[in-house]
């Protein structure tokens, strides 16, 4: 799961929100320098993402843009299902996805000192071109994968993917769903948050 979902899945406590969002420029055992609450969301974020990596469902997407991405195509099948998690958003909050996304951005700026330097780093940009509301659109889709595969010097062709998203989005789409409900019901049964 890419940023929404996992910001999403925090529920409504922002300090979760920001430890789960800020996770992956945490590594190791760093995240105990952070208030216990954003503790906790580096620690749900490590498990969402742990049982996102091991589950069939999303092996299957995986494995369709396996032979022309390679070990990339976990990377992409996260921001693909982000992208469904947009596009189907009323049926996952009552907050329009664009005062959801205008209102974590300004947590995350009220709360910039705390943020790891990378995550200071692109933030400005993910706000400028308003990453979490434009994953709704295959062209937002489009240029977050060509930002991403320009950070790895170009060496996957990432923004090619939605030529796969676009051939084969229904099956995208239901696995996301499928798999989506299973994540929700793993974050509240299994996760002590």
């Amino acid at each position: 799961m890419n940023f929404l979902a996992h910001i999403y899945l925090s529920g409504d406590n922002d300090e979760l929100k920001i430890g789960n969002f800020v996770a992956d420029s945490v590594k190791g055992k760093k995240y105990l320098d952070y208030p216990p609450e954003i503790q906790k969301g580096i620690v749900l974020h490590r498990a969402i993402d742990t049982f996102t990596d091991t589950h069939p469902i999303v092996s299957r997407s995986v494995h369709r843009l396996f032979e022309r991405y390679g070990h990339y195509s976990r990377v992409i099948v996260d921001i693909l299902y982000d992208h469904f998690l947009a596009v189907n958003w009323k049926e996952y909050s009552d907050i329009p996805l664009k005062a959801y996304t205008e209102n974590f951005y300004k947590l995350l700026q009220d709360n910039f000192k705390i943020l790891p330097k990378p995550v200071q780093n692109f933030l400005p940009y993910m706000i400028a071109d308003n990453w979490l509301y434009n994953y709704r659109e295959i062209d937002g889709i489009e240029k977050i994968l060509f930002q991403m595969n320009r950070r790895i010097k170009y060496r996957a062709k990432m923004h090619l993917a939605v030529e796969e998203l676009r051939e084969f989005y229904k099956d995208f789409e239901n696995e996301f769903r499928m798999f989506f409900e299973e994540l929700r019901a793993y974050v509240k049964s299994e996760i002590r948050i």
